[in-house]
């Protein structure tokens, strides 16, 4: 009896999680789908726009461990509710930010709120989960993230066409605030989990094993956002700009993005991650190319859409069940480092498509992309070569 009752409240402690992460990833990646209307209010490129995605990439990839050491030893509600509110207070920055500059500098206030949030809610998915449960408890925390694909971005960038960019950014800091007042309420004062150090930081950069397996990550995701960056340009040459039909797509992603979360944690759970991340690889190789064959007729990048997110949104999950057994004495620490490097990967990749936006046009971009995920593969491959767990940190 009690331990039913103990696995109903991991449950819920999941949804919980999920919840804010749902919050965190409509603010982060609404971006995608707004770029043209922010380049248009600014009155600059949409190259030189995409440097808000740089800015709150590069600020998460330092940030993410850096918090998880200042935080290390506080209360995980404390820190949840504390990263929700700075999140929400960078939104409203965004919402009111007249200039580039000062829109950039916003994204970095919620990069710090969402680099402390989502690798700590990823720790105590898996402080709370057997191991054999792992890579779904992941799965349904990472989901939050996913939905955020479904209906946060698509709202977002309605919102944004509709009414100016900046409704979009007082929608996700309203949503911010009362996701943070729930959380508060929701998540027990007292939750086991595993300090983080500056030290153990120190230690884990030392560590060539776990450093060379969280750094796929960077590679992984690079490939995934030389496409991604620009898709709603992406969207407009194969479909037209029509706000209603750049939604649709947005949201067919999302869905895609939700199916391929879910997948990842269960095929992580019968296959193991390595064959898992594997086939994930495979089929970016594939699929990103295709990209720059356009435009395509609505209806077969619709069928790309779909299939596309579908794959590029199932990797976290197999991903972080195997940083976790690489790393078994410093949980935390390796789930904070793959967040920090899905960053590294947006920033790198961001930045390769911004240049290549400017020197070859749309179509260089999933050429680019398909030799990132091709470089994935190796990487992959050369990071999980048998060997001993990496040693206590």
């Amino acid at each position: 009896m009690a331990d039913a009752t103990q696995a109903k409240a991991n449950a819920t402690l999941l949804t919980f999680l999920a919840l804010g992460n749902f919050t965190v990833g409509m603010g982060a990646f609404v971006v995608i789908g707004v770029i043209t209307p922010i380049a248009e209010g600014l009155k600059v490129s949409k190259a030189d726009a995409g440097i808000i995605l740089t800015a709150y990439a590069i600020a998460y990839a330092v940030l993410s461990p850096v918090g998880a050491a200042l935080t290390g030893s506080l209360s995980r509600r404390t820190v949840l509710t504390a990263a929700l509110l700075l999140f929400c207070i960078g939104s409203v920055l965004s919402a009111l930010a007249w200039s580039l500059p000062m829109l950039a500098f916003s994204r970095v206030l919620v990069a710090f709120g969402a680099a402390l949030f989502t690798p700590l809610a990823a720790g105590l998915a898996v402080a709370v989960s057997p191991p054999e449960q792992r890579g779904r408890a992941l799965a349904k925390v990472f989901g939050g993230l996913t939905l955020a694909q479904v209906a946060g971005v698509p709202l977002g960038a309605w919102l944004a066409y509709r009414f100016g960019w900046h409704s979009t950014f007082w929608t996700v800091a309203v949503l911010a605030a009362a996701t943070t007042l729930v959380l508060f309420h929701a998540i027990p004062q007292r939750v086991s989990f595993q300090a983080t150090t500056l030290v153990t930081i120190l230690s884990a950069l030392r560590n060539g094993r776990l450093m060379l397996a969280v750094t796929f990550t960077a590679t992984i995701m690079t490939a995934v956002y030389i496409v991604f960056t620009y898709f709603g340009p992406l969207i407009e040459a194969s479909a037209g700009s029509n706000p209603e039909t750049r939604t649709f797509y947005l949201v067919l992603f999302g869905i895609g993005a939700v199916i391929g979360n879910y997948a990842g944690g269960i095929l992580t759970d019968r296959i193991g991650p390595k064959r898992t991340l594997i086939i994930i690889c495979i089929a970016h190789v594939v699929l990103m190319p295709m990209f720059s064959i356009i435009p395509w007729s609505p209806l077969v990048f619709a069928a790309l859409v779909g299939v596309w997110s579908s794959f590029g949104w199932a990797f976290m999950a197999p991903q972080q069940s195997r940083l976790v057994a690489i790393a078994p004495s410093a949980q935390a620490l390796a789930l904070a480092l793959n967040a920090a490097m899905i960053y590294v990967g947006i920033a790198i990749g961001s930045g390769i498509a911004g240049r290549l936006l400017n020197w070859q046009g749309l179509p260089a971009l999933g050429i680019a992309a398909g030799f990132g995920a091709a470089l994935a593969i190796v990487h992959l491959l050369v990071s999980s070569r048998p060997g001993k767990p990496a040693p206590a940190i």
